[in-house]
């Protein structure tokens, strides 16, 4: 089995105005390309959402309004960023909470957007079931993992991406190939009606 590392990735991650894809937007949207076990690119921009962000999602990452009023809209973005994102894993921790947000986005820039994805949080349940908590506060400090920006969209990424790779010294590449395998796929489609139950926050 080709281990997980040396698959073309995605490690994604958004900031958003709230918790539901259906009337909520993206703030804020970073993603690290690899291949072979290497990181390619590292890339991140602002959104410009169209609508406020609310005070406590402000408090939590930091990301103001004023800090996007010039930002790009993510229809602006949508072309490129589809581009980065085609062919490659879709990795994110909570990956339903930004896959479920980015394929809204693009439906709405007129894309249709769909991939392969691998939620490090059912990874890290199936490789650390000895653990109860497995949210990213919890990876960053049992693993060690370093994060410069918590709740911002390249340091919540990075620090994915270092998860996956302490996961493999640790539990060995065949078994988190293994694993990852058994849990990546086609992400059930969500309806627009519908809202993810997730806390404002879920990673």
């Amino acid at each position: 089995m080709k281990p997980l590392l040396d698959a073309p990735l995605a490690i994604v991650d958004v900031e958003t105005t709230g918790a539901h894809p259906a009337w909520d937007r993206v703030t804020e949207i970073a993603v690290v390309e690899v291949a072979d076990g290497e990181v390619l690119s590292e890339w991140s921009t602002l959104v410009n959402p169209g609508t406020s962000i609310p005070p406590a999602i402000q408090a939590l990452t930091g990301i103001t309004n004023r800090m996007v009023a010039d930002a790009p809209a993510f229809e602006d973005l949508a072309p490129g960023l589809y581009e980065r994102l085609e062919g490659r894993v879709f990795v994110a921790h909570n990956a339903r909470f930004d896959y479920g947000f980015l394929r809204r986005e693009f439906e709405r820039a007129g894309l249709r957007f769909q991939a392969r994805t691998l939620c490090t949080v059912k990874l890290s349940r199936r490789l650390y079931p000895g653990h109860a908590r497995h949210n990213l506060d919890s990876l960053i400090d049992r693993h060690h993992l370093q994060c410069n920006a918590r709740h911002r969209a390249l340091g919540d990424a990075q620090a994915v991406w270092q998860f996956l790779r302490v996961a493999a010294e640790e539990r060995g590449s065949e078994a988190l190939a293994q694993v990852a395998g058994q849990l990546a796929g086609l992400p059930a489609h969500i309806e627009h009606a519908r809202v993810i139950e997730l806390g404002a926050r879920p990673h």
